[in-house]
């Protein structure tokens, strides 16, 4: 499948604001398109990003998209790009593995992570997003918590989380999806 192919449709379709062709052209010019989407745990591969970026927003496209009350755009805004934070993010190494097999050590490629940036994680992709195209609050707050009990604010004893939840039902969805995509999904990755 050509997941960027894919992708570039589905944001040419739906994400029309001032500064979305300038966004998908910075982009491009990263390694968004190639990278994992983590070191071990979900789409742990090359292309593993964008893959799991499509895979978040077919989830809350089709589970949670009430027409009524939501918009493409601001779907397609949240659930392509709620990771862009993890562009220019992971560097391909190399370590020495035992191959069981012939008991000789192999050269085996892995993913590590030089954070050049370390403002945090959704708040980053808010940030690189916008350098581009302005976010509606929704949007914003949907990117910032999509990572829920994960994020290191949570974890620490934040309570605003809760507040983004009952606010704003688009941060409740994205995170929704996302969890679905990570543990369901892309579980044999």
């Amino acid at each position: 499948m050509n997941y960027k192919a894919e992708f570039e449709r589905i944001f040419k379709e739906n994400i029309t604001r001032e500064g979305a062709d300038r966004l998908l052209e910075w982009l491009e010019k990263t390694d968004f398109f190639i990278a994992p989407a983590s070191t071990r745990y979900h789409c742990a591969h090359e292309n593993g990003l964008v893959e799991h970026s499509l895979n978040v927003y077919k989830v809350m496209r089709e589970k949670h998209f009430d027409p009524a009350v939501d918009s493409e755009e601001s779907f397609a805004l949240c659930g392509l790009l709620h990771d862009v934070c993890k562009a220019q993010f992971y560097k391909l190494s190399c370590r020495n593995v035992k191959n069981p097999e012939t008991g000789r050590w192999e050269p085996q490629p892995y993913y590590t992570i030089e954070d050049e940036y370390p403002y945090g994680h959704g708040e980053k992709s808010v940030f690189l997003i916008e350098r581009f195209l302005r976010l509606k609050p929704s949007e914003a707050v949907a990117i910032r918590w999509h990572m829920g009990g994960f994020d290191d604010s949570a974890r620490g004893g934040s309570h605003a989380i809760s507040q983004a939840y009952e606010r704003y039902p688009l941060a409740v969805k994205l995170h929704l999806a996302d969890l679905e995509a990570t543990y369901l999904l892309e579980k044999e990755d």
